[in-house]
Formats: structure tokens, sequence, C-alpha cells
């Protein structure tokens, strides 16, 4: 081992390839990432942008100020900015701001809750639900017969929670100050679906929901959906920024990492230490552990970078150790080798590339990592 690699361990995410969906903030998420030694696939799902059509929020708005709710539930810091933005526009920022400044305010989550101290309003009394449907739901078992609700809607419209509160007796009306659009470009986000259908990421990131659907229904669409699901099951973690966010992975039957904290910073950490503990191929040999992950190998404290086929090799045997792999059996797992020599030159290059001899050959049978 070289004294450099001594004085310089692996970062913690060192040979992780990590798809990203979000487009908001991405660049932040992005180098917390490749500061601890990952690679990053850049596939921004959805963006959020302001409606084009502003004469319908400002309609929305002249409605909800004459209806002068009992409560208005906000779901987003982001949807109240825009809200009072365009009202600003209007000529009705002060009339929102007074409505605001009256009403009771039922918040979506800390960050909308923070947006709500931010500008002054009152502060909402009691915990802060996570989700719309536990604010809805708050809301029912108190009651809302009768009651006037205004709803400031996070970029698509929620008819589910909307349609709870109407049934109940409640008067609704909703204001929707911005929506989700494709972010996609080149099609990346296709190539992501393909990369972790085929195990060549270690890890995909959702910081909304709505870039979960968006996800899923390209997978769908490309005839994916069950091997992208398998795929978030078997190898290649799913990570969620939130509950909400987390949500549709769950209805899909997928069990996604969250953070604590409902932050980009804290999503970073939990990959740095709970993913990268659980993600990856490993295997004890005579020579210490080897850990296998997307873009290369840590053995003997040492990362070395790989080619798709070597690290592809390596995974067939670390998740064999000790045991003895046919030629046949690894160019199946191997793509683009095609015959027993290509895979002799990928096994001659891969041993020359590891700083330990752990790669054996069994004469007449295959190969094997050092037992």
């Amino acid at each position: 081992m070289s004294e450099a690699a001594e004085l310089n361990p692996p970062s913690e995410l060192a040979g992780f390839r990590i798809g990203v969906t979000s487009h908001r903030r991405a660049d932040e998420l992005i180098g917390g990432l490749e500061r601890r030694g990952a690679q990053v696939l850049r596939a921004p799902a959805l963006r959020l942008a302001t409606r084009d059509d502003v004469d319908a929020v400002v309609a929305e708005t002249r409605a909800v100020l004459a209806l002068d709710p009992d409560v208005v539930l906000v779901t987003t810091g982001y949807g109240l900015r825009r809200w009072l933005e365009t009202a600003d526009g209007a000529g009705l920022g002060d009339d929102l701001r007074a409505l605001l400044g009256r009403t009771r305010l039922a918040v979506r989550g800390n960050k909308a809750k923070g947006q709500v101290r931010a500008l002054e309003l009152p502060d909402p009394v009691g915990a802060t639900p996570e989700t719309m449907a536990e604010v809805v739901s708050d809301l029912l078992a108190e009651g809302v017969s009768g009651l006037r609700v205004g709803v400031q809607l996070h970029g698509l419209t929620d008819v589910h929670e909307v349609d709870r509160l109407r049934s109940a007796g409640a008067r609704v009306l909703t204001v929707a100050p911005y929506r989700w659009e494709s972010a996609d470009q080149a099609g990346r986000l296709a190539d992501l679906v393909r990369q972790v259908c085929d195990h060549r990421l270690d890890a995909v990131t959702f910081a909304a929901a709505p870039a979960v659907d968006a996800v899923l229904a390209l997978a769908e669409e490309l005839g994916r959906r069950d091997d992208f699901i398998a795929a978030l099951n078997s190898g290649v973690a799913a990570v969620a920024i939130g509950p909400v966010c987390a949500a549709p992975l769950e209805a899909a039957g997928v069990t996604p990492f969250v953070p604590d904290r409902f932050r980009q910073g804290a999503m970073v950490k939990l990959l740095a230490s709970e993913v990268a503990r659980t993600v990856g191929v490993r295997a004890e040999t005579s020579r210490g552990e080897v850990i296998v992950r997307s873009a290369g190998a840590i053995v003997g404290e040492v990362f070395v970078p790989l080619s798709p086929a070597q690290v592809a090799i390596m995974k067939t045997l670390a998740e064999r150790p000790g045991a003895v792999v046919s030629r046949p059996a690894l160019l199946a797992e191997t793509s683009g080798l095609g015959t027993e020599h290509a895979l002799e030159m990928a096994i001659s290059r891969l041993r020359r590339a590891l700083p330990l001899p752990i790669i054996e050959t069994v004469l007449r049978r295959g190969y094997r990592l050092a037992p």
C-alpha cells in the first residue's frame, strides 16, 4: 500500500454513483455528495415554475379574500411567497397580508412554518404536521362543518384532501401560485431509470413527491417500472428528503431511507453514514474486507476506480466469497466482453489495478476471491 493511500483513507462515498433528481438547490446537494467522494448523475425530474395564467391566480386570490376564511392552510413556504408576490403585483398584497394576519394559519411542514415566521405572520399553534393529509385530519378532528377554508396548493391540486374538507361540510377555495413542469434535458431522466434498473447506480435521491411520481411514470413509459422498483429494493438505495416525498415510493412498494431532519444536508449525512454502510457488495478475504460499489472497489483500505466491466467482475466474485466462479458465469454477469479471451484480458487489467492480489485463478475451473 502506498504512503499516500495510508495517509488518505477513502472518503465515505468513494465509489458511489448517485442519481440526483432534484432541480431546485441541486448544486448544493451535488457539492455535498462530491466532497464525500461520490460520482453524481444529475437528472432533474421537475422544476417549480410560476403559473403563466397570472390572471387566474389573481382571480383565485380575490375569491379567497371575499370568502374571508376562518382558516388558511399553508402548504409550502415557496408557495406562500409566490402568492404574496403575485398579490402585490395586482395591488392585493396589503389585503392578503391583513387576511393572513387575522385568520388562523394551519401549516404543513417546518419550511412553511419558517416562512410564516419570516413574514411576521401569526405563529401557528401546536405541532407542525409534515403532510397535508395530517393537517386536514387535525382540522377534521376539531370539526369543520360550516368553516370557511382557504388552501394554498403546493404545485399540484391535492383533490383528495380538498374533497375531505368539503365532504365534512367546509366551504373550501384554493389558490395555486406555482406549478411543476418537466426539467428533463437530453433524456437524462430516462438514462437514470435505465442505470437504476441495471444496478449501475448505488443510490437515487428524491426531494419532492411530484418528482417521485414523474420518475415512476417515466419508468412505466419505458416498460421498466417493475425492474426499477425491484432495483430500489435490491441494491440501489432510494433516499427521500422527508415523509411526504417518501409516500409515493412507499405506495409503490419501496422503503426509502429518510433523514431525521428533512434537509439536504441531513440527506447527505445519511448517505455518508447509514447508506454507505449498507449499500454495496462486501466480502471478507484472507487479505481483508473488499467493498464493491458502482464506480470501483475499496481493497485494503484503498479505493480503486474501476470500469463497469471490472465492477461487474468484482461484484460477481464478491457475492460468492471464496467460491469458484466459472468463466461462463462471469461472462453472463458482465456485458460487453463477449468471449472468454476478452474476460481473461479484463481480469488481467483488473489485477494490475488492485493494490492486493485478491483474485485467484483455479485451473480449468474459473476464478475466486482469495479465501
